[in-house]
């Protein structure tokens, strides 16, 4: 795995204190797959104050941003998760999570607030010629959110050249970014097995 360190991109230190207190309401107000309307109500509420088109209702609590730019004909898609995790939190933090049962352990708060962060960078800078596509995924932990946004035409709707996202990666220093190509981290997914066949005694299996 690659390991880079860059500098802060000019403008991002500025903003960065307001869009940490973003976070840190977002982890205090964790919601579950397909849950996380008053996540989507405040992502909503921002793009659009940063000049974003925003639609939502795609897989159900999810939602899109698109900003467009000069005279580009490329499209960058970025994306990031928005569920928490039916976890009790005991961290004690001052932002910690005010629901029983619902924390952000996985740091899609993080995500959140980070694409978040990007968003008002870009409507502010310009720096971009072409359009952008930014993702807000519900139900990232194994219930589909992204079938779910693909299944209400997520791409027909929204194509895109290509697509970045990031996950945090806590005892990685701050400003550190680590990347391969390939797979990076594993998941765990849910399969349905169905068998058929003719009932009969634990003893005799091979009349059954």
């Amino acid at each position: 795995m690659l390991q880079a360190v860059n500098p802060v991109i000019p403008g991002i230190a500025e903003i960065a204190p307001d869009l940490i207190e973003v976070r840190r309401r977002i982890h205090a107000h964790p919601e579950l797959a397909f849950e996380e309307t008053l996540t989507s109500d405040l992502v909503a509420e921002l793009l659009t104050g940063w000049g974003y088109e925003v639609h939502r209702g795609i897989g159900k609590t999810g939602l899109v941003g698109v900003m467009r730019e000069g005279q580009g004909t490329r499209t960058i898609g970025l994306r990031a998760d928005m569920d928490a995790l039916p976890l009790a939190e005991e961290t004690g933090l001052p932002y910690a999570s005010r629901h029983a049962n619902k924390m952000h352990a996985c740091g899609h708060d993080g995500h959140t607030a980070m694409l978040l962060c990007a968003a008002r960078h870009l409507a502010a800078t310009r720096r971009f010629s072409g359009t952008l596509n930014l993702i807000f995924q519900p139900a990232e932990e194994n219930f589909g959110g992204a079938k779910a946004m693909m299944d209400d035409g997520l791409f027909d709707r929204f194509p895109c050249d290509a697509i970045f996202a990031i996950h945090n990666m806590p005892g990685r220093a701050a400003g550190d970014m680590a990347f391969r190509t390939g797979a990076a981290m594993a998941s765990a997914d849910r399969v349905t097995i169905t068998l058929r066949g003719v009932g009969g005694h634990g003893a005799l299996p091979h009349f059954a």
